[in-house]
């Protein structure tokens, strides 16, 4: 329902999932100057939250020069006398070595590591001046990767769901049923092996989490770097918590109030609108996979889409190549403009009955090794965050309504990202959220950054999203691909300076 801040070349490193080496000794300070300890602010709270907002966490060397701690956690924000949950932090102190404090980073999904992100491409997630001025901190939202995770069985089952082809015509009275039975069947086992936590991966708890790390980090005010689903979280900090925010940059920003049909609806027009943009890179240049004109390629990719379920294409490994894992394929490269010629050889190969680039494609954007194990819990962390933020509408009529307007508005992703409804009202936990603007009254400035042909989080998005907060700023980056800092270097530079000088563009800048 929501973009995943996705680059192959960070992708595949991440599969390849560095091992944690922890320092054997621990001492007070750490190579650097780093404190080995945290000093909590000990700011006051409520007798049942002190145990958590007065924790001290430990930090010790986990390869790279960075350092590794987990926090504790209630499992249930309600009922903090209950049980707890670990929440797990990589932290790289400040290269100039007087830090102004820390600065969290979320790299979106939702379902993505914050620790592997700031571990694997700090580079990529803040400039060489962020990580000057600030400890970079990366961390694991609950449910997430190295924190108490949700876990849905083995690999098997999640290949099983992730790659399984469904009996029945795509939107027939068959077809839905049995991928509601599915869908049911995946979240009975999700709960299974996750237990009561299931119900409490929401983005406010996760909100109530950062709190807490901003705490026990010692920092009197936060200062976030959220991406993609990371700006709705950081959106939520901002509501909750509008005395406590310090400096907050939002790229690739999520619309709070968008339903999960609107967010369908503008995410199918994003990723046609970066396909077709693609196609006309791409038609007359030397290698593209199309002949003829942009309409007559995008049908073939349509005719192509619509043929696989049907006709799937068997890969070496007893894997079939079904429309859902070929969807997968093609938009994981439609989040980076860098990454279009991945394109050009999944069309070749696939046109040519050669599945390969497709399941190579798919493994990536799924974090599945090549051994059939995946290197991260993103997938059901997806869905069950997703789950419990976003009401869904189960209803027949209604979904094949959606999927015409879908399929009109979209007619290459569109009719297959429809259906939304067979998923969440199978979930064990049903969503409660009423999905409304953030205004945010009483927080300080916030930076809203949306690129204006972003696939996954569309412009529209980051516009609504700067409206609605009450000290919004949109900082507009004209271009292709998925989220803007680091690959703009207008925006990087707007942003570092008001996290780092806390400036505030006079207007857009309009990078």
């Amino acid at each position: 329902m929501t973009g995943r801040r996705a680059r192959l070349g960070r992708t595949a490193a991440l599969a390849a999932a560095l091992a944690l080496v922890l320092s054997g000794c621990v001492s007070w300070f750490q190579p650097g100057g780093a404190p080995a300890t945290s000093t909590p602010t000990g700011e006051e709270v409520a007798e049942e939250l002190a145990p958590f907002y007065h924790q001290v966490l430990r930090w010790s060397g986990c390869g790279g020069g960075m350092q590794c701690a987990d926090a504790t956690a209630p499992l249930d924000w309600d009922d903090p006398g209950g049980e707890t949950i670990q929440l797990a932090l990589i932290r790289q102190y400040a290269t100039g070595g007087n830090p102004r404090g820390s600065l969290l980073v979320n790299p979106g999904g939702p379902g993505g590591s914050g620790v592997d992100f700031v571990r694997d491409s700090i580079d990529f997630a803040t400039s060489a001046k962020l990580q000057r001025e600030f400890t970079v901190v990366g961390f694991d939202p609950r449910g997430v990767g190295s924190s108490t995770p949700v876990g849905c069985g083995d690999a098997a089952v999640l290949d099983d769901f992730i790659y399984g082809i469904g009996p029945g015509v795509r939107g027939s009275d068959a077809w839905i049923a049995a991928t509601e039975a599915k869908n049911a069947a995946f979240g009975a086992r999700c709960l299974e092996g996750t237990g009561e936590l299931l119900g409490h991966v929401d983005t406010v708890s996760a909100a109530r989490d950062l709190d807490l790390l901003r705490a026990v980090l010692g920092d009197e005010q936060l200062n976030y770097l959220g991406y993609s689903y990371g700006t709705y979280l950081g959106a939520r900090y901002a509501e909750l918590f509008p005395e406590r925010a310090g400096r907050l940059v939002l790229d690739g920003a999520i619309d709070p109030s968008a339903g999960e049909f609107d967010v369908t609806l503008a995410q199918a027009r994003g990723f046609e609108g970066a396909f077709t943009a693609y196609l006309e890179d791409c038609i007359g240049r030397r290698g593209c996979p199309f002949d003829g004109s942009v309409d007559d390629a995008r049908s073939r990719v349509a005719a192509l889409l619509s043929s696989l379920d049907a006709h799937p294409i068997a890969a070496d490994d007893g894997r079939m190549l079904g429309s859902g894992t070929m969807f997968s394929a093609v938009i994981l490269p439609l989040y980076n403009q860098s990454n279009w010629s991945y394109l050009d050889q999944l069309f070749d190969d696939t046109f040519d009955g050669d599945p390969d680039t497709a399941f190579f494609l798919a493994d990536a954007y799924n974090d599945r090794n090549a051994d059939g194990t995946f290197a991260s819990n993103g997938t059901p962390a997806f869905i069950a965050v997703n789950c419990l933020d976003y009401p869904s509408d189960p209803d027949p009529a209604t979904m094949r309504a959606q999927a015409q307007t879908l399929a009109d508005e979209a007619p290459v992703f569109g009719p297959w990202m429809a259906f939304g409804g067979t998923l969440c009202p199978q979930w064990p936990f049903l969503s409660s959220v009423v999905r409304a603007p953030i205004t945010a009254p009483g927080s300080p400035d916030i930076l809203v950054v949306g690129t204006t042909n972003d696939p996954a989080t569309p412009y529209v998005w980051a516009q609504a999203l700067a409206a609605q907060l009450e000290n919004g700023h949109l900082v507009t980056h004209r271009g292709e691909g998925h989220t803007a800092y680091g690959t703009s270097s207008c925006v990087t530079e707007v942003v570092d300076a008001f996290l780092v000088d806390g400036t505030v563009p006079a207007a857009d800048p309009m990078c």
